[in-house]
């Protein structure tokens, strides 16, 4: 059993699609996890993920329904491209909320529900890794992703509950779409990539199902870059 928060976004959706066994989606667009639920036979939960009890809700009605949790991912998150000055204030709470306050209520449902062991499986970014122009309110947020990966992995590593996360480069997905449909924009962007491309939801979704594997489970505490190299790699 796999519960998928942001199930309906382009990451989200796609992990339910490859995902083995039961899947639940997860998040506040209904319209859009009825579609990947009727396509790939999910069930699913209306949920806002900024709300921590009630994610702690769902996990425990999870849990309660189907007798276990193994796996969740929260590819819950929002894109804001702009200098700090420029980033409003409801702009810098709405992106840290929707980033790292359901990456937290998500560890911490995890811990509290999920006693047998299993895998969390957030989403960072490379941006959180390097210094890219204009990122300041997404690298903060993701950011904290990071240390939160570390800090749980080291909580709930004795009961087999593992915490990892990914890292993608700009991947085109309907939330990036303003970016990666500007052709100027996305030959910049592919250029900074050093495999000369931007990235595929199906790209991080082949990640994300290989830390959620239970044959991968001596792996916690890992950030995984899945970038084309944009995190680590200079091009000429």
């Amino acid at each position: 059993m796999t519960l998928v928060i942001g199930g309906g976004g382009g990451i989200g959706s796609e992990v339910a699609r490859r995902l083995p066994g039961t899947v639940v989606v997860a998040g506040r667009d209904m319209a859009s996890l009825e579609a990947i639920a009727d396509e790939v036979g999910a069930h699913t939960r209306q949920l806002d993920a900024r709300d921590l009890n009630a994610v702690s809700d769902v996990f425990d009605e999870i849990v309660d329904e189907h007798g276990r949790l193994d796996g969740v991912v929260n590819a819950a998150g929002s894109v804001v491209i702009k200098p700090a000055h420029l980033t409003t204030p409801d702009e810098w709470v709405a992106i840290v909320g929707t980033n790292l306050t359901t990456a937290f209520a998500t560890v911490r449902a995890a811990g509290a529900a999920m006693r047998d062991g299993g895998s969390v499986v957030l989403v960072s970014t490379a941006a959180a890794t390097t210094g890219l122009a204009n990122h300041e309110a997404i690298a903060a947020s993701k950011g904290g992703i990071d240390a939160l990966v570390r800090s749980a992995a080291s909580t709930y590593g004795r009961r087999g509950l593992r915490c990892n996360a990914v890292a993608p480069g700009l991947v085109r997905t309907p939330q990036t779409a303003r970016l990666t449909d500007n052709e100027t924009q996305a030959e910049t962007s592919r250029a900074m990539h050093a495999l000369g491309r931007l990235g595929e939801p199906a790209d991080v979704a082949d990640a994300i199902l290989f830390l959620l594997d239970p044959d991968n489970d001596w792996i916690t505490g890992q950030v995984l870059g899945v970038d084309g190299g944009l995190g680590r790699v200079r091009t000429r």
